[in-house]
């Protein structure tokens, strides 16, 4: 909720008015409290938070002058509490700050190089299969060559005729290689860590790999087969429920649903209907099965090649078995590969969270270094070095072993970084290692981080004279922190804990919270004619429903579903169709199903219990708060508006 009340915060705030220069060019448009805001940083807002097309008439300018005096208001209210000073708010805002840095700390050539490789590997879909050996990042020079040897043994072993699959059993690290022999399945770009894709895309067919490095280990791969790309389809499906944890009766009855549902589609019933009177997956059935769009690797097995097995829209499969159970299929629309300016920002966004954006980091560190001319010390990182022993491989090195020692081991620009400052850095960081890395190793990997973080860390701390637009993202957050929080005490939370407030508005405004005339009834949807014919003659023996349904749906678990309810008007079809009278209607032929209806009291308008609306009552009265805070705001703090500027805005 926070996160997207700070972007809609920021599509208010704008630009920070104490950055503009007030000169007579740019004259002062209002006053908060005697603090002038400039014309041009309310045109910077306004043409920001407007679509192009947005004509720049009194009546828009003028609308959009009040939203943002009400905004600039709460600042000015948050900031006269001193909530800009309190640590909750400013590790917040430094958290933001890390992530809102993060698209500045790249190489942009470097970036713009593996977006470009990214999407060249989406155009076509890759089988691969791996065998594993484990090798931690962080293990000994020793272990990490006898893992390299053991790789190096079995690709020779494979290269020489060895039967890949029986291989990757036998002596794979992947758990999932003693079911598939290492076979990966189809892949594309984005689908595995970076060096294991870049290998994987620079195979021939039937090719087998040097030992790759990843995160994991080493990797012997084998490039199985290759396709243009599938692109995307776009599906509808009906699933019936039948995973690992499904056995016995209900497994039975799962198949014999999934097979009933499958012949009503063979003989003409809508896809969507069914979907939405049988599909088991809640979160599609209501918009008649709709999945979102998906790809190569982004569905299990057996229903991606289902899918992608339909040819034209509007053919469907027939039952499909799953992990997750019984799916039918219907194909919606097919979608190639798009061009490059098309997904550009998606693969930007994804390449940003890729292992790849390594390369990028990398990349410019070593240019931070360059460009501030980072200095190390070898002498001082020598001698801190003298102070490391086997309690940093526990975890219980102290900063005390270093207690004298202040000599600087590196510079990079203005700051000056110490051995004291390292030795915070390594007590920080130190945990307990099972791997058995030597401690120096461990602290010598300590300082690479430690000098490339600080690198980073002062690229970081210049973004705000460097980037403009980075500086004012950063005002809008800061601003929008303060007035969520803000809020939240005036408005949001005092709305929900303040039972009495909220009872006292409810009892004010409940003619604002009516029911209209309902119907108290239970709905029988049947099959056919013949199982209406059936529930009505079992309701004179049986008196509660579930009786009735376990009864009626032993030959099918579609003959009958039965609905309880209050129903208002457009609630339900079969209820708006009856005559609504005390007792049971007639049948009715309803979405290829007989219907009927017994009604069981007919409930007169009135008002809702504050319970029945209590999330539309607690809206209202924090609306209500909110226009009380503001005016309380306005009176508080003076409002000045130079209409003459505004009016040579809205003439334009």
């Amino acid at each position: 909720m926070k996160r997207n009340f700070l972007l809609s915060a920021a599509l208010i705030v704008g630009l920070n008015a104490s950055l503009l220069a007030q000169v007579n060019s740019d004259p002062v448009i209002l006053k908060i409290a005697n603090e002038p805001i400039s014309k041009s940083e309310f045109e910077r807002v306004f043409k920001k938070n407007n679509s192009k097309e947005t004509k720049f008439d009194n009546k828009a300018v003028n609308e959009y002058l009040q939203l943002y005096i009400n905004y600039k208001l709460k600042v000015k209210e948050a900031l006269e509490l001193g909530m800009d000073t309190a640590k909750a708010f400013n590790d917040e805002l430094a958290g933001y700050r890390k992530q809102l840095a993060q698209p500045y700390l790249v190489d942009k050539q470097v970036s713009e190089k593996l977006l470009r490789e990214a999407y060249e590997h989406m155009k076509t879909d890759v089988r691969a299969s791996h065998v594993l050996i484990k090798c931690d990042q962080n293990a000994l020079p020793s272990d990490t060559l006898a893992a390299y040897n053991k790789a190096m043994k079995i690709r020779a072993e494979i290269t020489k005729g060895g039967d890949f699959a029986t291989i990757a059993r036998r002596s794979s690290d992947d758990p999932s290689a003693k079911d598939n022999g290492g076979d990966l399945g189809y892949f594309s770009a984005l689908q595995m860590v970076y060096p294991f894709e870049e290998a994987a895309y620079n195979l021939k067919k039937d090719e087998v790999s040097m030992p790759v490095r990843t995160r994991f280990g080493y990797h012997i791969i084998k490039l199985t087969d290759s396709r243009p790309a599938q692109g995307e389809v776009k599906v509808e499906h009906i699933m019936i429920k039948a995973g690992a944890g499904v056995k016995g009766e209900d497994s039975v009855k799962a198949v014999a649903k999934i097979n009933e549902i499958y012949a009503k589609l063979k003989a003409g019933e809508k896809f969507e209907e069914l979907a939405r009177q049988y599909s088991e997956d809640q979160s599609t059935a209501k918009n008649g099965g709709m999945l979102p769009a998906f790809g190569t690797g982004r569905m299990v097995p057996e229903f991606e090649k289902a899918a992608f097995a339909l040819k034209y829209p509007g053919d469907y499969s027939a039952p499909v078995k799953t992990s997750y159970g019984w799916h039918i299929i219907k194909l919606m629309e097919t979608k190639p590969v798009g061009t490059y300016e098309e997904l550009q920002a998606e693969l930007k966004q994804k390449v940003q969270k890729d292992s790849r954006s390594e390369l990028s980091r990398t990349s410019l560190i070593a240019r931070v270094k360059t460009k501030y001319n980072l200095k190390e010390m070898p002498k001082a990182k020598d001698e801190f070095m003298t102070t490391i022993d086997s309690s940093l491989s526990t975890g219980k090195w102290t900063t005390e072993k270093a207690a004298n020692l202040k000599s600087t081991m590196f510079t990079i620009g203005t700051k000056t970084y110490t051995q004291q400052d390292f030795a915070t850095y390594v007590n920080d960081h130190q945990v307990k290692r099972e791997t058995g890395i030597p401690a120096k190793v461990m602290a010598n990997n300590f300082y690479n981080d430690w000098v490339n973080e600080s690198a980073l860390a002062y690229e970081e701390s210049k973004l705000d004279s460097l980037y403009p637009d980075f500086r004012n993202l950063m005002q809008e957050y800061r601003d929008g922190i303060l007035l969520f929080e803000l809020t939240d005490k005036k408005v949001w939370s005092k709305a929900v804990k303040d039972s009495a407030g909220l009872n006292e508005y409810y009892t004010k405004n409940k003619s604002n919270y009516m029911w209209g005339d309902r119907v108290e009834a239970t709905v029988y949807s049947c099959a056919n004619a013949d199982v209406a014919a059936e529930v009505r003659k079992l309701m004179k023996k049986v008196d509660d429903d579930d009786t009735l349904m376990a009864r009626v749906n032993k030959s099918s678990q579609l003959n009958l579903q039965v609905k309880y309810g209050k129903f208002s008007k457009g609630e339900n079809e079969a209820v708006d169709k009856v005559t609504h009278k005390v007792g049971m209607s007639p049948n009715l032929e309803l979405n290829n199903q007989v219907v009927f209806v017994n009604v069981k009291s007919l409930v007169p308008a009135a008002p809702k219990q504050l319970d029945e609306a209590k999330g539309l009552i607690t809206a209202d009265y924090q609306n209500q708060l909110e226009k009380e805070w503001i005016a309380s705001l306005r009176a508080k703090y003076p409002v000045e508006i130079m209409q003459d500027v505004v009016d040579s805005i809205a003439t334009k």
